[in-house]
């Protein structure tokens, strides 16, 4: 077998076997095959695509080019949940303890932000002594006696993904369906899972910028995870603006926090707790949707769902004090706030300028090497659709930086203003259940 010759077979749109994608994706790990025959390979893969068994075997030979993470320890269905991406997401520190208080047991492998994407990770870590770099026995330990436990991504998870990528990104084939979803479900499925709820972003602050798009990366990865024997939905959610009020670290723990206490946004507790209630049907603990998502409604409302988040942090190693006190989460030094410059309504929002202004007040990184400033971040005071008059503050900037125009030029240019109220847009916009595909009207 010669890599020249897949390369052309591809080139030509033919369909590989299971045993031609395992060669070139060991090849390739192993270093017989070079990053310039791999390019040409992608290339390939980006204009003539794969069908579903291909992205399937591509799949799981990612997973098979590491370890896996053993989860058999576990009692019930263990249940994940994953974001393609997007601004202000905290769902997952919401979803956590929502699920694991209803008993389904929440295993999670998340990682650090790069870019203008936040990552779960770096948020938790805003709090101060909480601890991701649980052994193997604490983490299995703390699923079973709490339901809920989360960790930083081992080294050697999907090790051919991780190589794959990095080329991906300086070869312009990152915006390739098929590479996408085999990127994504690699990861869940050697993390462990039994089933999976995939949190698709559509919009301006997501990778995926048409609903067509999303749509199709949501049912590949669906039927990746029917193919590979995972329970698989995927919701597609709207990114047209930053999700919930806060962008950051600190300040996005302050606002989850707020959801589990019943005083959250209503895009971010809509699209929380309709994740969290999949999440709990996989995991058997209800018959139907609906019924879910009332129970989870009502936990939020007693008190128990905040409970739960400071047992989480408690068990983790954390600072319970900032449940009752969330000023002892890191707060910056200078607040800017942009204006509004005229009188109406917010139409638009670029979710995506709005991270990278975030990101350059060190609320993420440019490299990974980049330290986090857990105290920036960004406060969207108005949403799409709301009133505004000139003089209003719609953008507040957290820093510590005394110097931060390049982020206050993005911010004032990255939103409109019109005379006419705009008509009101779905949370939620599809909402895929393996078959048939039924709309949400949420």
């Amino acid at each position: 077998m010669r890599m020249v010759d897949l390369i052309n077979k591809k080139k030509e749109g033919k369909a590989l076997s299971k045993d031609e994608i395992e060669f070139i994706v060991s090849g390739y790990v192993k270093g017989s095959i070079p990053d310039y025959q791999m390019s040409a390979f992608l290339m390939a893969v980006y204009f003539k695509g794969m069908d579903r068994e291909e992205i399937s075997n591509l799949t799981l030979s990612y997973v098979n080019s590491g370890n896996t993470v053993d989860l058999s320890g576990i009692k019930g269905i263990k249940v994940d949940k994953h974001s393609s991406g997007g601004v202000g997401d905290k769902i997952s520190l919401i979803v956590i303890p929502l699920v694991a208080a209803v008993g389904v047991p929440v295993a999670k492998m998340s990682g650090r932000g790069l870019g203008h994407t936040g990552g779960t990770i770096d948020k938790l870590e805003a709090i101060e002594g909480f601890n991701t770099n649980l052994d193997y026995d604490t983490f299995i330990n703390n699923v079973n006696k709490y339901k809920m436990a989360i960790a930083g991504q081992t080294a050697n998870l999907t090790p051919a993904d991780k190589k794959t990528y990095a080329l991906r990104d300086v070869t312009g084939s990152v915006d390739s369906i098929p590479l996408i979803a085999s990127s994504i479900m690699s990861k869940k499925i050697a993390a462990g899972a039994d089933a999976i709820v995939l949190d698709v972003k559509v919009g301006s602050g997501a990778f995926m910028k048409s609903l067509d798009m999303a749509k199709e990366l949501a049912e590949t990865m669906v039927a990746i995870g029917k193919a590979l024997n995972k329970k698989t939905i995927a919701i597609i959610t709207n990114m047209n603006e930053p999700l919930g009020h806060e962008i950051g670290n600190a300040n996005e723990v302050r606002e989850a926090m707020e959801v589990l206490k019943g005083n959250g946004a209503k895009d971010e507790t809509t699209v929380a707790l309709t994740i969290a209630a999949y999440m709990v049907l996989l995991g058997g603990a209800f018959k139907n949707f609906d019924s879910a998502y009332e129970k989870l409604k009502d936990i939020i409302k007693s008190g128990k769902a905040i409970e739960k988040f400071k047992e989480f942090v408690k068990i983790q190693g954390g600072n319970t004090e900032i449940i009752d006190k969330p000023d002892k989460l890191p707060n910056s030094k200078y607040h800017v706030e942009i204006k509004a410059k005229e009188s109406g309504y917010i139409e638009a929002i670029k979710a995506d300028n709005i991270g990278v202004a975030a990101m350059l007040l060190g609320a993420g990184r440019r490299t990974k090497d980049d330290k986090i400033d857990f105290a920036a971040g960004i406060t969207v005071v108005k949403k799409y659709g709301d009133r505004v008059n000139k003089g209003d503050a719609v953008f507040i900037l957290h820093t510590n930086m005394r110097n931060c125009t390049e982020a206050q030029n993005i911010v004032e240019t990255s939103f409109k203003i019109g005379k006419e109220k705009p008509e009101a847009i779905k949370y939620l916009s599809l909402i895929h259940i393996s078959e048939p595909t039924r709309l949400a009207l949420i």
